[in-house]
């Protein structure tokens, strides 16, 4: 099975006032065409204004919005190829010269298939059986709050509360979670 890649294009059927819409890919071999069905035989008056501009003009960031539904990909193709690695932004809303609270909030433009857990092993440079042990004893927090927030995929919005107070290596889990650098 050949890997398809995104064309970045969007293929528009109208019929009366029902309109079809696919994204399209291409084999990244031998060029040939696999159309992503984002809805059929939807009227044109159920569409927000945006939306329709969007698909008739071929806008760049709605597309590009498409293209990262990995729900939506993985409803209508028999395999996704993830890309493993995120780009991260950090930015500290307020440092501390003793870390004892960690606050985390995350922002994702895109669906990531990232678990929270390797996001933050990564991050804070914790292993990632500490984590659990932080959130066994309650001192790990998300929001919205699960019994299994560390083992799934990041969202944006989720809140992350981290309680360093009795932790030998605050220093250098706060000094992990301020790097700036992206990676």
């Amino acid at each position: 099975m050949k890997p398809f890649k995104s064309s970045g294009k969007i293929r528009l059927n109208a019929n009366g006032k029902r309109l079809d819409a696919w994204l399209v890919y291409k084999c990244s071999d031998c060029g040939k065409t696999w159309n992503r069905t984002l809805f059929e035989r939807r009227t044109i008056r159920d569409l927000s204004p945006a939306t329709l501009e969007a698909l008739q003009g071929n806008d760049p960031d709605w597309v590009r919005l498409q293209e990262f539904d990995l729900d939506g990909l993985k409803r209508k193709a028999l395999r996704v190829d993830e890309l493993p690695d995120a780009i991260l932004r950090k930015e500290v809303a307020q440092g501390k010269a003793s870390w004892t609270t960690l606050e985390i909030e995350l922002a994702s433009v895109f669906a990531l298939n990232l678990r929270l857990d390797r996001l933050l092993a990564s991050e804070l440079a914790i292993s990632r059986s500490k984590l659990k042990v932080l959130h066994g004893c309650g001192k790990l927090r998300g929001h919205p709050d699960r019994s299994d927030v560390l083992r799934h995929r990041i969202k944006a919005g989720m809140r992350i509360a981290i309680d360093l107070s009795d932790e030998d290596d605050r220093d250098a889990i706060g000094e992990a979670a301020s790097n700036p650098k992206a990676k």
